[in-house]
């Protein structure tokens, strides 16, 4: 084994706890039976004190005899359930606990879930808990859904926030709407977008332009009077450079005026 390989083996083995403060909850380890019980076992978890399994938590199913399942010198794998620093004490059991408690639950959270079963009224999403959440069919989506099976299929994973929920009645009520942005908002997001690609405002060219026009009689022959050729058609123009242009013009007549006035008294 090369020595990248041997780094690369070594990082992906996560690190053992060395001490009792560096356990908790949920932490998934691996022990050696040193004591069987008639209430239980305790397991060497290489913290300096052994661990304690229940009975009850030696499986999902009853067990009447801890001799039937585990032996001194087994190498078992468990999960932390308890940790007493002041006493000393830690809990451990054998049954996989859950990703999230019904004490962990709260309106708002987010989770990832897996659709897991489709019905008539939405879609059951599996997010860890012991119960399967719901999401109603008017949850999926911000638009009308017919059939769950026309947004989400068994197997997606899907994001969800909880709306509510009820540890009496093993009831967890889920939305994907929630976390799905609002059409209206989508389209006013647009809306800003564009205008922000249009330099910070709404286009208002066709206040400030004016069709092409042509140059005036008066123009023309003011220009063929000073010998110089007719001007051509003009582009389209502001309303601030058609000001300009209109008292050009009107100073243009003026000259013109003169000019026609100094020719009838010579």
């Amino acid at each position: 084994m090369s020595e990248e390989t041997r780094e690369a083996t070594v990082e992906m083995i996560p690190e053992r706890p060395a001490s009792l403060s560096d356990l908790k909850p949920k932490m998934r380890l691996t022990g050696t039976v040193t004591r069987l019980e008639l209430y239980g076992a305790f397991i060497d978890l290489g913290v300096g004190i052994n661990a304690l399994i229940h009975i009850s938590q030696l499986g999902k199913e009853r067990v009447n005899r801890v001799a039937d399942v585990l032996n001194v010198g087994d190498e078992v794998t468990v999960w932390v359930d308890k940790v007493d620093p002041q006493r000393e004490q830690v809990m451990v059991t054998m049954i996989e606990p859950l990703a999230v408690e019904w004490g962990e639950l709260d309106k708002g959270q987010m989770y990832t879930g897996t659709v897991t079963r489709l019905e008539n009224f939405g879609a059951f999403v599996d997010i860890g808990a012991e119960r399967e959440g719901l999401v109603h069919i008017s949850e999926l989506s911000h638009e009308y859904v017919k059939q769950p099976g026309e947004v989400v299929k068994v197997g997606d994973e899907v994001e969800v926030q909880v709306l509510g929920y009820s540890k009496r009645k093993r009831r967890i009520d889920l939305s994907m709407k929630a976390l799905l942005e609002k059409p209206e908002e989508a389209a006013a997001q647009r809306q800003t977008a564009a205008v922000r690609d249009n330099g910070g405002s709404r286009s208002t060219d066709y206040e400030e332009e004016e069709d092409d026009a042509m140059p005036t009689a008066m123009e023309i022959a003011l220009r063929e009077a000073m010998g110089e050729e007719a001007p051509p058609r003009r582009k389209k123009t502001s309303r601030k450079k058609r000001r300009r242009s209109e008292k050009l013009r009107s100073q243009q007549e003026e000259i013109l005026n003169r000019t026609l006035q100094v020719q009838q008294e010579s």
